[in-house]
Order: structure tokens, then C-alpha cells, then sequence
């Protein structure tokens, strides 16, 4: 059967080789100072082949680690951290953007030396954390001050220019999951009376200036944001369709100006009516490319890689556990080749077991 999913595509300034994409993924392999090692280089540097890397979510400031074991990207230190796993991404002819998160409200003080988790407004998410010391409920959150809106945005995209700088291609600003800047879009986490808060347009306001604002630091062009909207994770749910398409139409209306690189959609169904609005949106209206995916529920598969392009006509997929599995994946998926199994149990434990020891198809394949 024929497919566009190993073609080429263009994302921002970079022609990608195929169209399968690896997500950004939870894995827990930095130390407490969030600094980036070899086996971080070893890890992205083995997935170089897909089309386009998108690494794990990195803070921007040590008062908004998400989990332990999280890289970040909040000093020159980090920043030196991630340049070698750049360079190593670059040998192997491969594309690579950072993910910038803020966790928000799903955080603890354990991981934010002592801080309380922030976010738009004092409603905790009522959801367990991984901290240093074990899983622990999460707090309830502080609400940001309208003054702190600025040192906000500005963390993002001082983080973008430390990505840049480290010598990745761009950036993935983190709109999903129920973190910060998704917490901001729904009026569920969202109880704000001032220009944050109430309206589609002022819940979506936070979004539209982050990606502006990185825009402005390191170009259009390098810079792509990741949506979910009713993904109702950690808390934040989305119920009403209605209010949902007005507040991701603010925050595609806002953007509308900027040729970014890609809007990255993860929707549980990816033709419902939601899901069919961010894609005329995006593809349609804006000519955006749009990476697609189906959530967490079920592992990502080749026949559905070829739904999403195919059929839907998405742009690029974004997979998960596979890759990880998979460092070669789309050549084994191109090929037919055997594929290994994911195995869950080493996701977040921490050292090179199930992190860089799954083997390649072809043993030739060179190590970092």
C-alpha cells in the first residue's frame, strides 16, 4: 500500500526525510540539577533517524519541575548539557527541537526546591506527583499575580534562546497535558477575573504571548506549540466543545500572523468535531503543518501512522513508546522489518536499562 508517511516534508527551515516524528516522552534520566549526560546523548542520537526529534519536556526555571529526573533548560549549565546531545542528533543527519514545559500546578515543592507549584488559579488537580521522596499528593497550587505574567513568558523564551544557543533547531512549546500553559486554557484549572482569565480570549492570552514572545527571540520558524484540548488529564478537563473551539480559535487567531513550524495535536479521536476544527484551522486557514497523534491509551501502530496521514491528511505523526523501543523505527516500519516490544517497567527508572540497550535491526549501527 502506497503512503506519504515516509516521503519528505518541510517543517519550518528543515526538510525532514519521513514523516514519523518522536513525541516528546517522560523519561527521568537527568540528575537534581537537570543537567543532560552521555546517556542523553547516546538516547537522541539513536532515534536520529526519524524524521523529527522532539526531546523530553524541559523546565525553563527550577520553580516548575514537573518530575524528578527532568532535563532542563533554566541555566548556562543545562544549556552546555543539552549542546552535545545537538551535535550528536546533527552527525547522525537528524532534526531536533527542544520541548519547553512548565508543570503548574502538577508539581510539589519536593521538586521546586521549596517553592509552591504556580498556576492560574488555587485549585489543586487532585492527582499524585513523583517527587524526590516517592509519590505524593499534589498541592494545592499559589495563583500567579498579574505582575508575575511577564517573568512567565519570559522564562519561556529565554529558555528557547538557551535551546537555540545549545545548537537544537527549535522549540515545542508545551500547551498540553494539563501543565501550565494548558491549565491557563481551561476554565476548569482557570478561575481568573483579570485579562488571564473568564473569556476564551483572556484564558487563551497566556498561549499567544508565549509563542509571540519565543517568536520574537529566536524566529517563526523554529518555533511549534502542542495542544490537547479535552484531553482531560491531571486534572484539566475540557467538557464543552463549544467553549473549547472558541478558546483554541483566540489562540490560532493570535498566532495567525506567525508562519511557525508546526502545531502538534494530541487528540484521543483525532476526526471528532474538535479535532477536525484545529485541523482546518492550523492546515486550512493558517498553512501550518500539523503533527498528529492519538494519546496515551493505546501504543501507536503503523497502520494508524497511516490513518492519521493518509486518510487525515496530518502532516506528520508523532509516536511514542515505539520510538522508544525502536530507535531505527522508521526504516523497520518502511522495511517491514521485526520490531522489539516496549517494556513499561524501565520507562522511569532511571539509568541505560531500557533507555539506550534496545537493539537496531542492522548491528552496523554506529554508537555515539
Amino acid at each position: 500500500m502506497s503512503t506519504r508517511l515516509f516521503e519528505p516534508v518541510r517543517i519550518g527551515n528543515h526538510e525532514l526525510n519521513n514523516r514519523v516524528t518522536m513525541a516528546a516522552l517522560t523519561r527521568q534520566r537527568a540528575g537534581e540539577d537537570g543537567i543532560p549526560t552521555e546517556l542523553h546523548v547516546e538516547y537522541y542520537s539513536q532515534r536520529a533517524s526519524a524524521g523529527l526529534v522532539v526531546t523530553e519536556g524541559a523546565f525553563p526555571a527550577f520553580t516548575n519541575r514537573a518530575f524528578p529526573g527532568q532535563a532542563g533548560i533554566a541555566d548556562v549549565e543545562q544549556q552546555a548539557g543539552w549542546e552535545p546531545v545537538a551535535d550528536a542528533v546533527h552527525e547522525r543527519g537528524g532534526v531536533i527541537f527542544m520541548q519547553i514545559m512548565h508543570g503548574g500546578r502538577v508539581s510539589h515543592p519536593n521538586l521546586l526546591r521549596g517553592n509552591t507549584p504556580e498556576a492560574p488559579s488555587a485549585i489543586a488537580p487532585n492527582v499524585d506527583i513523583h517527587t524526590f521522596d516517592g509519590k505524593l499528593p499534589a498541592p494545592e497550587p499559589r495563583s500567579l499575580e498579574a505582575g508575575e505574567i511577564p517573568r512567565i513568558i519570559a522564562e519561556f523564551a529565554t529558555a528557547a534562546r538557551r535551546a537555540v544557543d545549545a545548537g537544537l533547531d527549535g522549540v515545542e512549546i508545551h500547551g498540553a497535558n494539563g501543565y501550565l500553559l494548558h491549565e491557563f486554557l481551561a476554565d476548569s484549572a482557570n478561575q481568573r477575573t483579570d485579562n488571564y482569565g473568564g473569556s476564551p480570549e483572556n484564558r487563551a492570552r497566556l498561549l499567544v504571548e508565549v509563542i509571540r514572545a519565543v517568536a520574537d527571540e529566536i524566529g517563526a520558524e523554529r518555533t511549534a506549540f502542542r495542544i490537547s484540548p479535552q484531553h482531560g488529564v491531571q486534572g484539566t478537563v475540557e467538557p464543552d466543545a463549544a467553549d473549547v473551539k472558541a478558546t483554541y480559535d483566540a489562540v490560532f487567531d493570535g498566532i495567525a500572523d506567525l508562519n511557525l513550524a508546526y502545531v502538534s495535536l494530541l487528540k484521543g479521536d483525532p476526526d471528532d468535531e474538535v479535532a477536525r476544527f484545529v485541523r482546518t484551522r492550523v492546515q486550512d486557514d493558517l498553512g501550518i503543518p500539523l503533527i498528529l497523534n492519538t494519546g496515551f491509551g493505546v501504543v501507536t501502530q503503523l497502520q494508524e501512522t497511516r490513518y492519521l496521514v493518509d486518510e487525515l491528511g496530518a502532516d506528520a505523526v508523532a509516536v511514542g513508546r515505539m520510538l522508544i523501543a525502536n530507535p531505527d523505527l522508521a526504516e523497520r516500519w518502511r522495511d517491514g522489518v521485526e520490531l522489539n516490544a516496549p517494556d513499561p517497567a524501565t520507562f522511569y527508572v532511571g539509568g541505560p536499562s531500557g533507555y539506550v540497550d534496545y537493539p537496531f535491526a542492522h548491528a552496523s549501527q554506529p554508537s555515539a
